[in-house]
């Protein structure tokens, strides 16, 4: 009688501990698949945003300066490995398309240009898709992590290596400022 408590107390610990295994494997695809889905918009907005300049850049020949700093942005976004330096660079990249952006209200031939229109309208797309995928990431690693450091499953994933996956933040403190809202009418 004794072997089998003790069996089935073996054999409910061997199958708490592929449970909790094969569970923390899903939260850490389900990390990764979060990351190549935000991985694919930024390859997108990448991918738009030499089309926009190549489009504005004839009408806006006072503005290379611009242009040169939202390349540069680009360039290091694009070659940034991990997520804290590829939050660092894509947010310094989003500044610089909105400097860029604001150039544009200059340009009142550039509002009128269907091209221009089509391009500003796909990054600010890409731009919400980028954001969304930021927030399915954020959500999925956050499980992910909070799985790895809860009792009793976080000696599964100390025993087996899983280690904590990083999340996306905020670094521009002006991203983080509370927008001012003024609704007096009567100015």
């Amino acid at each position: 009688m004794m072997m089998w408590i003790v069996l089935g107390i073996i054999v409910v610990a061997v199958l708490w501990v592929v449970s909790s295994y094969n569970n923390l494997i899903s939260l850490k695809n389900q990390t990764l698949n979060g990351w190549k889905q935000i991985d694919v918009q930024l390859k997108r907005r990448h991918d738009l945003i030499p089309n926009l300049i190549e489009t504005v850049k004839g009408v806006m020949k006072f503005e290379q300066s611009t242009f040169t700093q939202v390349i540069e942005a680009r360039n290091k976004a694009i070659s940034a490995q991990g997520v804290a330096e590829k939050s660092v660079q894509e947010n310094a990249l989003s500044g610089s398309l909105r400097q860029m952006f604001a150039l544009f209200e200059n340009y009142p031939n550039l509002k009128s240009n269907e091209n221009v229109t089509k391009l500003q309208e796909e990054l600010s797309s890409t731009e919400n898709k980028i954001s969304f995928a930021r927030q399915f990431y954020n959500d999925i690693a956050t499980q992910f992590n909070i799985a790895q450091q809860t009792f009793p499953t976080n000696m599964i994933s100390n025993n087996f290596g899983f280690k904590p996956a990083e999340l996306f933040e905020i670094t521009d403190p002006s991203e983080k400022e509370v927008p001012k809202v003024d609704l007096n009418f009567n100015k």
